[in-house]
């Protein structure tokens, strides 16, 4: 297993989009911190960035290499090599890349501009983001064996979970807003990755106080120990549940 990881992963950290998303992401760290001189207002800047490009990328980018891939894992399977292996492998080679990817391109510059807590936890919810959404695009890459339908997939789920997702929970806001309704949002951003990582972020930059009632809930319990434990244990469950789904389905796939 460890031998075809390091072989998929050498071969991905090669290929020329991966440095390009690595010089982007640095650019972009670069010049957040560059015009913005308050660090606070720079990684807020930079993690609407983030919240939109990272899922898109990891997502992009791991169901178009999970199709281009096919004849070397066809290959692999006409060896004695089980099914398991080839599937982790895969998974953790392009994982591990974009993580270094992310790591490189913000996670280091960040630490020389603002080194603290909020640093720490943009870098986290960024790793862990990009993990979930390899996980969904590996679910949407075993549900078709066209490529163009499983990368049609995965950007249903970046839509979804971006851009739908927001709006339904706005709706379900200005629809009952006479109902107390800080359990329900609660329960409605734990089924969000993406918000999940917002948010642990905004609290981080005290900037609660911006989202009002819910807001200062939110900083009651996210704020606390627990309150982070939970949700990056949540973000932790949205790695691990797609891709278990995306495994047992490659194991039962005729390729």
């Amino acid at each position: 297993m460890m031998k075809i990881a390091k072989y998929v992963l050498l071969d991905i950290l090669r290929n020329r989009f991966v440095l390009l998303y690595t010089f982007f992401l640095l650019l972009v760290t670069l010049s957040m911190f560059s015009l913005e001189g308050n660090s606070e207002k720079a990684i807020l800047s930079l993690l609407n960035i983030i919240l939109m490009v990272v899922p898109l990328v990891s997502i992009i980018f791991t169901t178009t290499h999970f199709f281009n891939s096919y004849e070397f894992v066809e290959m692999l399977l006409s060896q004695p090599i089980d099914r398991k292996s080839i599937f982790l492998s895969e998974y953790a080679a392009v994982s591990l890349a974009l993580c270094l990817a992310y790591t490189l391109g913000v996670g280091v510059p960040i630490t020389f501009f603002s080194w603290g807590t909020d640093t720490v936890y943009l870098i986290l919810s960024g790793i862990l983001l990009t993990l979930v959404f390899v996980s969904l695009a590996f679910t949407a890459s075993v549900l078709t064996r066209d490529k163009a339908k499983g990368i049609g997939i995965a950007l249903l789920f970046w839509f979804y979970f971006t851009l739908i997702y927001d709006g339904f929970i706005m709706y379900v806001i200005y629809a009952f807003n006479d109902y107390p309704l800080d359990k329900v949002t609660l329960a409605l951003v734990s089924l969000n990755p993406v918000d999940l990582a917002r948010i642990i972020i905004l609290l981080k930059l005290d900037i609660s106080a911006l989202m009002g009632y819910t807001g200062a809930f939110y900083k009651q319990f996210f704020g606390s120990y627990m309150g982070m434990l939970y949700s990056f244990l949540l973000l932790l469950v949205w790695c691990i549940l797609p891709l278990v789904f995306s495994l047992r389905k490659f194991q039962k796939k005729d390729i």
